[in-house]
């Protein structure tokens, strides 16, 4: 069963619609092997071809909505109408066979318990209204002749059936009830942990976007002063040098240009990081060429160890390539810094359930749990000042979360870390071959 997820009402109607055709289905087939148990095995003079045809309008109704459902709008109308019908024809299956004396008169029960979580209130208490006025009829019409000549029970007999099917009944009634109530129950689960997927997701958005607000206020309005500043340092460094000062105080001088491109690099890597992840379009692109991608450029990158099967090289990604790329190159650039100059770092592609992993292994310390567990929240870094801002695990896994996959990071102390990347994956990239 599909929970229903959708946020459109007609969206709604139509899942819980496609929901009650496969429990009708079921009804069905139980109504049929209850009135060939009762005429067959207990032989009760029942109108079995009467019944049948009922059954069978019941079936053709389920396979012309099924037809319907296809092109046509569903709204909570709909099943409020379909489930009216229902209550009629299990009205006439019942007078047929008993009327108040039918033990099976419980299933009126099982159509009100569907209703109460299918249908609005309006259209709820519409049904039961027609189901309490359909069962009151059949006191009627036990007084009437709905078959000419079929004989009927006496009263005594009647009652007999009816005491000996009660248990049948109400265990038929109590299982629709709590098949159905568990079913629903198992959705509403399913649909809050969506829900509060959904809202950490949102809020991880949300933190991106503050953040790339907040990189580009910074870097506009960081740029003049730091401008000022280089400016007037140079100025300052070649007056110096004009009057003999010592070399000592220009080295000083030249570190405070040097500090100056260091925050301006800052405010560039923050603002790519958080803006451009966020706006860059989506396009395939090869995990052959996404592993490329990541490794140039990056220094150490003579210490890292590839493996990446032939079979998934040409296996592409859906997303923002420049984006993946960065994702993967800080995971590298995070082992690389954990690792001693003598270690390598490794990074291996491997197929998973559905996608890749892309998992980057580094010979570091590790690290604790306390650490572990707060690893990925955004400004939270273990690193020295100035060699990193704690942005970049939070982004890897909003990226990745974003595309569909996730990121994991697993660490014991001494044995170091490992950072799994999953990603979806797609059909094969076909290239030509030059000759």
């Amino acid at each position: 069963m599909t929970p229903p997820v959708a946020n459109e009402p007609a969206s709604r109607a139509r899942i819980n619609l496609e929901w009650l055709l496969r429990l009708r289905w079921g009804l069905l087939l139980g109504q049929a092997l209850v009135i060939a148990l009762a005429a067959y095995g207990l032989e009760l003079a029942l109108p079995v071809a009467v019944l049948a045809g009922l059954l069978g309008l019941e079936a053709a109704t389920n396979v012309a909505v099924r037809a319907w459902l296809g092109r046509a709008r569903v709204s909570e109308a709909t099943i409020g109408k379909l489930m009216l019908w229902d209550t009629l024809v299990l009205t006439g299956l019942l007078a047929l066979s008993g009327g108040t004396h039918n033990p099976f008169t419980t299933l009126y029960l099982v159509n009100v318990a569907l209703g109460t979580v299918l249908l609005p209130a309006r259209w709820m208490w519409g049904l039961l209204g027609f189901t309490l006025t359909a069962f009151g009829s059949l006191f009627v019409l036990q007084d009437v002749e709905l078959v000419p000549g079929l004989s009927r029970p006496d009263h005594a007999a009647l009652m007999r059936l009816h005491l000996n099917g009660m248990w049948v009944a109400f265990a038929v009634a109590a299982g629709f009830i709590v098949y159905f109530v568990q079913r629903v129950t198992r959705a509403l689960e399913e649909r809050e942990e969506e829900l509060a997927q959904a809202r950490v997701q949102h809020a991880r958005r949300e933190k991106v976007a503050s953040l790339a607000t907040l990189a580009a206020g910074a870097a506009h309005e960081l740029s003049t002063p730091l401008s000022t500043i280089a400016v007037v340092s140079k100025e300052v460094e070649r007056a110096l040098a004009s009057a003999g000062t010592s070399e000592a105080v220009r080295e000083d001088l030249r570190l405070i240009r040097q500090q100056v491109d260091r925050c301006r690099d800052v405010l560039v890597q923050m603002s790519a990081d958080a803006g451009q992840t966020t706006g860059e379009a989506f396009h395939p692109m090869p995990l052959g060429r996404l592993v490329e991608d990541s490794l140039a450029e990056l220094a150490g990158v003579e210490r890292v160890k590839v493996e990446l099967p032939t079979a998934l090289s040409g296996r592409w990604v859906q997303g923002p390539p420049r984006a993946l790329a960065r994702v993967v190159r800080g995971l590298v650039k995070n082992a690389l810094q954990a690792s001693p100059p003598s270690k390598a770092v490794e990074l291996r592609v491997v197929e998973g359930q559905g996608g890749a992993r892309l998992e980057v292994r580094d010979g570091g310390a590790g690290m604790p749990a306390d650490v572990l567990a707060r690893a990925g929240e955004p400004f939270f870094t273990t690193k020295a000042p100035g060699e990193g801002m704690g942005l970049g695990l939070f982004l890897a896994r909003t990226l990745a979360e974003q595309l569909g996959g996730s990121l994991e990071l697993r660490s014991t102390p001494g044995q170091g870390t490992v950072a799994s990347l999953a990603l979806p994956l797609g059909a094969p990239v076909v290239t030509e071959v030059a000759s």
